[in-house]
């Protein structure tokens, strides 16, 4: 059940968990947003609908890619039903072999309406498909592939009978005497063998060279021809050199008829190129497309972030000169500082009034300077705001610094009044000035002691107070 998509009951598709814990197809989700508003998971209603809480609302983005059962899926071993068809393997090889699978009825392309196997096409198009027809030159009659190409045969060997009865029974015997598995061109210098599949794919593929084949073979009987008049030197009588001119003026004909097909071959592939460029030329189209909308996407995911970052900031900014400063996860962050992996923490930037300076705290939680590695060392630190040229400079306010015990019993507080001569206070030139305070706020055997509660369920609580 766990591999069963919650909505269409098939196995899931590129798996998507919701907050609620059911899984879904990704196409199938989308549709149901899509389709519905205010969505509610099926399963949550079929299981209880008394539990039916926001956890139940579906959202494409609240729900998240579920790698593990997709992994698990993508490895359940599975077999072909299609009759016939033996396959086995795992499930992400199964659409590949789908596409190729012999047994699998598919329609024929001509738009016949006749489904066909897959490895019987070949034999439908030339044989049975009714819309695979061509229209004979000579007789003027539409006739299907393997028609057309016994009434060519049919056409030229009544030529070779009428004009050269010998040629063509020598033709036929030595045809005769060749190993089926030669292919038919053999007898004009052919020297292609193989499977009966693979010769039918090397005849249609190989139609030009079998014509300068025959053409060759042509133009040296017809060379043998006229040695054989000029041998003769006058001696043979003008019936006998007009039935050799008239059967050398039906082999150009076929020549040309050959020809003229080979030519209209040609036509066709490149017909079929220049299609094949289109599309090439429709395709890069939509690639330029596609990564135009990636790009504007990507520039509105980031003014999103932004936006996101104001408002968080909006949210958690203080504008009276008083900022609590919570920070959680100490022991981790404790440990990063001794390693030097994070050596300080930045908090938010807050304000000493609505349009007043911009101001942040910096904290060493393995100490800076002279406190480094045996204090807790915090500073004060003034950053370039909106308003600074409306404000008189130096910074010259008390600050004051508080550690807070969360028993209530004993806050650790230290004081300073800004260097008027310090870098650290001047009217900001970068996005921050130097960091400014006391490098030896609180020990850090303290800091950790069991008898006070500056650190309780890893967290720890900093207040500064702007006067």
């Amino acid at each position: 059940q766990k591999y069963l998509c919650s909505n269409c009951n098939n196995v899931l598709k590129k798996a998507l968990q919701t907050l609620c814990g059911h899984r879904y197809c990704s196409a199938c989700l989308s549709w149901i947003v899509r389709n519905n508003k205010n969505a509610i998971c099926q399963k949550c209603k079929e299981e209880d609908p008394s539990t039916l809480s926001e956890g139940s609302l579906l959202a494409e983005e609240r729900a998240f890619g579920d790698a593990a059962i997709n992994k698990e899926i993508s490895e359940l071993k599975v077999h072909c039903v299609t009759l016939g068809c033996s396959w086995s393997g795992i499930m992400k090889n199964f659409e590949e072999h789908q596409s190729l699978c012999e047994y699998a009825l598919i329609p024929c392309h001509t738009g016949c309406g006749h489904m066909v196997m897959r490895k019987k096409l070949a034999d439908h198009l030339e044989n049975g498909c009714v819309n695979n027809v061509t229209m004979c030159q000579k007789c003027k009659r539409s006739l299907s592939s393997s028609e057309y190409q016994v009434n060519k045969r049919i056409s030229l060997n009544w030529y070779l009978i009428i004009f050269f009865p010998f040629f063509f029974f020598q033709q036929n015997r030595s045809t005769l005497l060749i190993n089926k598995d030669g292919c038919r061109f053999s007898e004009v210098g052919c020297s292609f063998r193989g499977s009966k599949e693979k010769i039918k794919e090397h005849e249609k593929t190989a139609v030009g060279a079998h014509m300068l084949l025959l053409l060759q073979h042509i133009k040296q009987l017809k060379a043998s021809l006229c040695a054989a008049a000029k041998a003769a030197n006058g001696s043979i009588p003008q019936p006998e050199l007009n039935v050799n001119e008239n059967k050398l003026h039906v082999f150009e004909n076929i020549v040309a008829v050959l020809n003229k097909e080979v030519e209209t071959s040609n036509l066709e592939i490149m017909a079929f190129r220049r299609q094949s460029e289109l599309d090439q030329n429709i395709i890069r189209g939509l690639e330029l497309k596609i990564a135009e909308l990636h790009r504007c996407l990507t520039q509105k995911d980031a003014g999103l972030s932004s936006l996101h970052k104001s408002l968080l900031f909006s949210e958690q900014a203080s504008y009276d000169g008083v900022f609590l400063w919570k920070i959680t996860d100490v022991g981790r962050k404790l440990q990063d500082s001794v390693t030097g992996r994070t050596v300080s923490l930045y908090s938010p930037a807050f304000y000493t009034a609505k349009y007043g300076y911009k101001v942040c705290l910096r904290v060493y939680l393995n100490g800076d300077g002279t406190g480094k590695g045996t204090h807790v060392s915090l500073f004060f630190v003034v950053m370039k705001g909106d308003y600074d040229a409306l404000l008189p400079w130096p910074f010259r306010h008390k600050v004051t610094f508080m550690l807070l015990d969360q028993n209530n019993r004993e806050h650790i507080i230290d004081a300073f009044r800004p260097d008027l001569t310090s870098a650290s206070f001047q009217r900001p030139v970068n996005d921050m000035n130097v960091a400014s305070g006391c490098p030896m706020f609180l020990p850090l055997s303290r800091l950790q002691s069991p008898k006070y509660a500056y650190v309780k369920e890893d967290t720890l609580f900093l207040k500064c107070i702007v006067e």
